[in-house]
């Protein structure tokens, strides 16, 4: 008894090499520092001091580099096809962000980054998440010290999908629900760590629920927590539904376009000229 043809392997649009990696987690790295500083860094240090300033410095230097890791990247592959479909994708997210944009987090395009990861894998998954989230902000005029913030959360949302197990054989309901599962989680873990990003902006002493430098890391994680359930805990909420209802209802025939436009595309194929044949003379 023989069993079922093999699974072909899932081509990626980013072949992540060492190099690649590296940037990879350098951004990464520097991003957990520009997030969390306000926990990591003890209430007597220094840049307590400037907890004002300490968000435009780090978004300055999130978006070298972003920067850097998408010029790797690059390198590593990102040839003209994944280049097409990078803007293709990329597109169709920027527009559709406006959608629901201001109606209680309702933002469609976490679907389709969620699914184009999934497809394409982390490298490829990490540039769509940042380059969406660059376009966007440019179409709705969010631009702000925000923005690098924005499109580091979403190049980790989008590379998280692409790390999810079984792509090359998990198929059908099993991986729907295992998406939308990651849609849901991860829509709340995106609004929570951006929280980490505005939060250091509030006046002390307009709220006792912001951040307070002078105050213990314990302390600062209480009001954290009150913050995000006061401010933000009903639109992540909103975000994880649509995710999660979008995915399940959307999935599987954007799922099957996707794999179908990867494999004509064929990113991994090299590309080869033949010699055109000689034109015969006449005799």
């Amino acid at each position: 008894m023989t069993g079922g043809p093999p699974a072909q392997r899932q081509a990626r649009a980013v072949r992540l090499g060492p190099r690649s990696v590296a940037a990879l987690l350098l951004v990464s790295a520097v991003g957990v520092v520009g997030f969390g500083w306000p926990f990591l860094a003890p209430p007597d240090a220094s840049l307590n001091a400037h907890a004002q300033d300490a968000p435009w410095l780090f978004a300055g230097l999130l978006v070298l580099l972003v920067a850097v890791v998408a010029a790797t990247i690059s390198e590593s592959g990102l040839g003209p096809k994944a280049v097409a479909m990078l803007g293709v994708l990329a597109a169709a997210g920027a527009a559709l962000r406006p959608i629901g944009a201001g109606t209680a987090g309702l933002e469609p395009m976490f679907f389709l980054m969620v699914l184009s990861g999934r497809v394409l894998g982390p490298g490829f998954g990490f540039v769509l998440g940042s380059v969406t989230m660059f376009a966007s902000a440019l179409l709705t005029g969010g631009v702000g010290p925000w923005m690098p913030f924005q499109m580091l959360s979403m190049g980790w949302f989008t590379m998280g999908a692409g790390l999810l197990p079984g792509p090359d054989r998990l198929r059908g309901r099993a991986e729907l629900l295992m998406l939308a599962a990651y849609g849901f989680l991860a829509a709340f873990a995106y609004g929570t760590v951006m929280n980490l990003a505005g939060w250091t902006f509030m006046n002390t002493l307009a709220s006792n629920i912001a951040f307070d430098p002078d105050a213990s890391i314990p302390d600062n994680l209480a009001r954290f927590v009150a913050y995000c359930l006061a401010t933000s805990l009903g639109w992540d909420g909103g975000r994880a539904a649509m995710t999660v209802v979008l995915t399940l209802t959307l999935g599987t025939p954007l799922l099957r376009a996707l794999r179908r436009a990867t494999r004509r595309a064929a990113f991994e194929a090299p590309v080869t000229f033949e010699k055109a044949d000689e034109v015969s003379r006449p005799t």
